[in-house]
């Protein structure tokens, strides 16, 4: 959940895989949520700065993580979540916040691809993204595999065409975009569609987490939407 989609996406969108600040700069939090990791002992260098956080500015630690852990015993609120449920949980944090505005527009609609309208290709159904190739062996694939991969003696049964994964282009090459945020295929519509299915009751059968336990984090983090605060994960 962390750190495979992390790589991929740093790496396209600002040319390196790796974090774009450093721990320190975390103890500027105005909130914090350590979600499905124990930093107080896996990262206690790092986890000083969400200490410095709490002393200097009273920021919030807020823990989601299936065990009470030592993180868990210095935060000002736990919500305990079933194991490999993160998504549901973040999907259904994204979907509240969506509902309730608190989002800050000044940077969504400056700083983000929200505006980007997205080509007529792509598209999600039935949990799998256009261009996914179920059952079917892609010849280039099977012909470059690695020497690791290929003596395990079995080619990838299924594969992602990512053709269709892009924007829809004007004459100058540039990406087509809605500054108003209401064309149907810009990245922020598309994104609101796709975040609408996890509501709050599938949260919770998901997750196993109360709706008043996710609520009390939920808002916690509309706080963060006012252009003078900042929360961190």
């Amino acid at each position: 959940v962390c750190h495979g989609p992390t790589v991929s996406a740093l790496a396209s969108t600002f040319g390196r895989g790796a974090m774009t600040n450093t721990f320190v700069d975390i103890q500027h939090a105005d909130m914090i949520m350590v979600m499905g990791g124990n930093a107080a002992e896996a990262h206690p260098v790092g986890f000083k700065w969400v200490i410095e956080a709490k002393k200097r500015k009273g920021t919030k630690l807020y823990v989601v993580d299936p065990r009470f852990n030592r993180t868990a015993a210095v935060a000002d609120f736990y919500a305990p979540v079933r194991s490999g449920s993160d998504i549901a949980f973040l999907g259904a944090l994204i979907n509240w916040l969506i509902e309730n505005d608190k989002i800050q527009w000044e940077y969504v609609k400056n700083y983000t691809n929200a505006s980007f309208i997205v080509s007529d290709g792509y598209d999600f159904n039935e949990g799998l993204f256009s261009g996914h190739g179920a059952n079917e062996v892609k010849e280039e694939a099977v012909e470059n595999l690695s020497p690791e991969v290929a003596s395990r003696g079995r080619p990838p049964k299924a594969y992602y065409d990512a053709d269709s994964w892009f924007y829809e282009l004007d004459e100058n090459g540039y990406a087509k975009t809605d500054p108003s945020l209401e064309h149907p295929r810009c990245v922020w519509q598309m994104m609101k569609k796709h975040y609408s299915r996890y509501t709050l009751d599938m949260m919770t059968t998901i997750c196993g987490t109360t709706k008043e336990d996710f609520l009390t984090i939920a808002k916690a983090w509309g706080e963060m939407a006012a252009p003078d605060k900042a929360g961190t994960i």
